[in-house]
This record gives structure tokens, C-alpha cells and sequence, in this order.
């Protein structure tokens, strides 16, 4: 089987760290990985673990290129003849969309957000089969878009335990990491992500600055990356640093590869998301590296988290909580963590039932045969 997966860029990133895992895993299982994207710092990674990456510009939203591209992506499509096409994002999914109308192939799309109700959202439902990472994401795309019953599916975001582990650390690198940020006795909150406003990020600060009396050797981290287009909201975010006065409590260590080792040298990890913190990759993450989690939740969510077992369920965008809440965490000893994370939410079940799907789009696909166009969806 040859599996085509569509998304803008492969920096860093929740999307772009899975599709990176699933293309690994399929190469795997015997079958042939090609990843599209725009390129970034993780596309060398697809063609380490034996897959293919082309790089191709299914990230830009300027209308006017659209033409081009779509002429350009369908000749990369019809050249490859891919079994199975899935796209990750919005705009690779309207290039797909614009170039079934040609060409012909089974398609998949993935939601993984709560996106904004029109018609550009719209095009994630057009795949002949939708994946949803929530039963949150499900119930509002059936309740916006009328999907049909049959061709949506729930596949939590997973997390691949044998990378994720704590008897899998590279203890140099964590000596050194410590050092490198004067991390020694302190009492270090971690919370990873690409430097967006969807983090609420000023939650956290204030939070830290709201725990440092109590807490002196209290210290945050900000694991992520800053894309040109979020530096002004990262000033803002260190110019919130310093009118808190924590300057002291806070650090921004920019993008970082060696996550298992960071989720290690830390004491606790938080995701605060506006959107679902809970069933964040990084929530998972954490669980599995046996650290506890404080993070946001959203109405009809399957928690991951439960107080007091693994971590405290957060209020949204309210520091005095998480504050609460850290003080809480921070007296509490919690074992065993990592049982605490189910099943559902590892890699080997999201591979397993995104590839039970493919499967049974390509049999139906070859029964229906060139018929089965974007045209006829």
C-alpha cells in the first residue's frame, strides 16, 4: 500500500510530530510512506525512517497560486498513484479536493481542532472518510456538518511509549540541560508548545508569579519555537515576564528536540490550551513519562487527566487556579503515572485503526473504481 499524507510544514508541533511517528510506523508494516509538505526541521526525519518527503507548497494561503499548485500537485499525485491520500491541514485539503476533480483516489482527512464554523473549515469533511482526535472535534463537526455516521471515526492523538519512557533517557543530556538553564533544586514546571496564543501562556506566567512566594525555587519552562508570524505575541508574552517580575522564575528554551529528557528533568507539566488541553499530545506525553499534568479541559472531552491520580483538571484562563492547583501537585507524592495512560491514546492504536481505514477505503475504492471522484462527494 502506498500512503500519501498531506500537510503545510514539518516543524515543530503536535500534527507534524505524528505524521513523522505514523509515516515511521508504516514503513514498518511493509508499506510506502510519502509525506508532502512545505518542508521544515523535521522533513529529514521522514526519509531516516525509510519514507519519502517531497517537498511542495501546500502551505501558502494565497489564492492567486492556487492554479498552479493544484496543476502541480495533481501531476505529483498522478505520477505517484497513491492508494491512499490523507490530509492534516485545510489548505492541503482544498488542493486535494480541487485536484479529485481530475484525478481520482481514496482520500482521508483529519480534524484536530475546533475550527472556526465556514466554508474553507468545511473542506475537512469532504474526505471519503474523516478522523476526528476528540469525541469533542466528532460531536462539532456532526453538529456544524451533518457528517454521516459511517465515515467519521474517533482516533485520540497517540503517543509512542517505547520513545516516551523513562528507562529510555540519555542522562548526559539531561546533566547538561539542567546546567545549561540552572535548573538544579528548583521546582520546574514544564509546559511545551510552539509560542501561540491558543497556549494561554499568560495564564501560566501569572501563575508562576502567583506561586514564587510560597514556592521560591519555583521555575517554568516554555518549550517551543516562535514562527515569524507569532513574534510580536512572544514580546508581549516577555514583556508580561517582566512587568510580573519573574524574570527569575521563567525560561524560554526556543525549540527542542530531546523532549522525553525534558519531560524528565521536570516535576510537573502543564497545558493550559483554550481548546482541549487534555487530550493534548503533550498531555500523553508527560503521562507516559511517568510525570503528572495540569491541564485544561472543554465540555463532552474524554479527560485523560484525573485528580489527584495523575495530575488536576485546570480552569481555563484562570491563574489563580492553576496556582491552586500547582501547590496542590507540588505536596502530593504520585506512583505509577504512566499506567495511568490508556491504551487508546498510544501510537500502536492510532497506526492500527488509521490503517484498518485505508484499508477498507482502498477495497471499496477498487470496487467502485474511477467513479469514486471528488466531484461525486
Amino acid at each position: 500500500m502506498r500512503i500519501v499524507q498531506i500537510l503545510p510544514e514539518l516543524n515543530e508541533g503536535g500534527v507534524e510530530r505524528g505524521t513523522v511517528e505514523l509515516s515511521r510506523e508504516y514503513v514498518k508494516a511493509g508499506l510506502e510512506s510519502i509525506v508532502i509538505s512545505a518542508g521544515g526541521a523535521m522533513s529529514g526525519m521522514i526519509e531516516e525512517h525509510g519514507g519519502r518527503h517531497i517537498t511542495f507548497d501546500v502551505c501558502s494561503k494565497n489564492p492567486f497560486t492556487v492554479p498552479a499548485r493544484v496543476w502541480g500537485l495533481r501531476r505529483i499525485l498522478a505520477d505517484l498513484k497513491p492508494d491512499i491520500v490523507h490530509a492534516r491541514s485545510r489548505v492541503p485539503a482544498w488542493l486535494c479536493v480541487l485536484v479529485r476533480r481530475k484525478l481520482a483516489f481514496p482520500f482521508v482527512t483529519t480534524i484536530h481542532g475546533l475550527n472556526s464554523v465556514n466554508r474553507y473549515s468545511a473542506v475537512m469533511t469532504r474526505g471519503d472518510h474523516v478522523i476526528c482526535v476528540s469525541e469533542v472535534i466528532e460531536a462539532h463537526v456532526r453538529r456544524h456538518y451533518g457528517v454521516a455516521g459511517g465515515k467519521i471515526t474517533v482516533i485520540q492523538r497517540g503517543v509512542d511509549t517505547d520513545y516516551f519512557s523513562p528507562q529510555a533517557l540519555d542522562h548526559d543530556f539531561m546533566a547538561n540541560f539542567r546546567s545549561r538553564f540552572n535548573l538544579h533544586g528548583r521546582i520546574v514546571l514544564t509546559n511545551v508548545g510552539r509560542i501561540t496564543q491558543l497556549k494561554d501562556y499568560e495564564s501560566f506566567i501569572r501563575a508562576i508569579a502567583l506561586c514564587r512566594g510560597d514556592m521560591p525555587a519555583i521555575i517554568g519552562l516554555l518549550v517551543g519555537g516562535v514562527h515569524a508570524d507569532r513574534r510580536d505575541y512572544f514580546a508581549s508574552l516577555k514583556r508580561l515576564v517582566q512587568s510580573e517580575g519573574v524574570e527569575d522564575h521563567i525560561i524560554f528554551t526556543g525549540s527542542q528536540s530531546r523532549m522525553p529528557e525534558i519531560y524528565a528533568v521536570g516535576d510537573m507539566v502543564v497545558n493550559a490550551s483554550l481548546k482541549m488541553g487534555n487530550v493534548g499530545r503533550t498531555v500523553s506525553e508527560a503521562l507516559a513519562m511517568n510525570q503528572p499534568v495540569l491541564a485544561t479541559s472543554f465540555p463532552g472531552l474524554n479527560d485523560i487527566i484525573e485528580d489527584g491520580r495523575n495530575g488536576f483538571i485546570i480552569k481555563t484562563q484562570d491563574p489563580a487556579d492553576l496556582a491552586e492547583k500547582i501547590q496542590r501537585l507540588h505536596k502530593l507524592s504520585l506512583t505509577d503515572i504512566r499506567s495511568s495512560l490508556s491504551a487508546e491514546f498510544t501510537l500502536q492504536t492510532m497506526v492500527r485503526k488509521n490503517l484498518e481505514i485505508y484499508r477498507a477505503l482502498k477495497l471499496e475504492f477498487a470496487r467502485c473504481g474511477s467513479e469514486r471522484t471528488g466531484s461525486a462527494q
